[in-house]
């Protein structure tokens, strides 16, 4: 299977997971190429059997579409792991290294990347790593952008989808783990204030869409 293949595969893969359908308008715009180009592409896909098309609920991943799919996200999130804890990569700078990385590496090869740094349960940006079974540690969290005014949480989990959003929370210094407390909550915007270790910030409904906390129990 060669690298777009599994591109595929993997999007689909993250789309289903994040937005719970998977059509080809949605992949094609992720993938930014043309609608045309995914159709053609998904055909060739399902007729090799690693997808399957769902009437109105879009496509989604066979379990051996799924299998290629897991092990990608592995991969991908074990070099993670390493750029930032062994060469200093910052968070918002190893998604573009880990991408290449992950298609030219035998399994061989990520599971002694794996053993030699300690069996890492999640990425730098708080997703959780499939073991070689493809079994992962999963953490249920909402975003931020749903808690309201009064509410604690912890962020556990940062979307990497945009190298934006990461630099902004480098910038204000917001990371993993994080305690914060929404202050104020604009109805207008939906914008919230948020009190943190080093202040008080204001996040807007789409950066706070993209920070995932578990809130704190009363």
């Amino acid at each position: 299977m060669n690298k777009s293949l599994e591109d595929y595969l993997k999007n689909i893969y993250s789309i289903r997971n994040s937005d719970g359908k998977v059509t080809t308008s949605i992949l094609a715009e992720r993938l930014k190429i043309s609608p045309a180009a995914v159709s053609d592409m998904i055909s060739k896909l399902s007729k090799s059997g690693y997808i399957k098309n769902i009437p109105y609920k879009g496509f989604e991943l066979t379990k051996k579409g799924s299998a290629i799919a897991i092990n990608l996200v592995r991969k991908h999130r074990i070099w993670e792991v390493f750029l930032v804890e062994q060469l200093n990569y910052t968070w918002e700078n190893v998604h573009n290294e880990a991408e290449n990385l992950e298609h030219a590496s035998s399994d061989e090869l990520i599971s002694k990347l794996e053993k030699f740094l300690e069996y890492p349960k999640f990425d730098p940006h708080g997703h959780p790593i499939p073991d070689n079974e493809g079994r992962m540690q999963e953490v249920k969290t909402i975003p931020a952008s749903n808690l309201k005014t009064g509410d604690s949480a912890v962020i556990k989990q940062v979307s990497d989808e945009s190298s934006e959003v990461l630099v902004y929370l480098s910038k204000v210094g917001l990371k993993l783990n994080d305690e914060i407390k929404v202050i104020d909550k604009i109805n207008f915007d939906n914008s919230i204030q948020i009190h943190f270790r080093s202040g008080n910030i204001f996040l807007s409904e789409k950066l706070a869409d993209n920070i995932f906390v578990i809130k704190n129990k009363l």
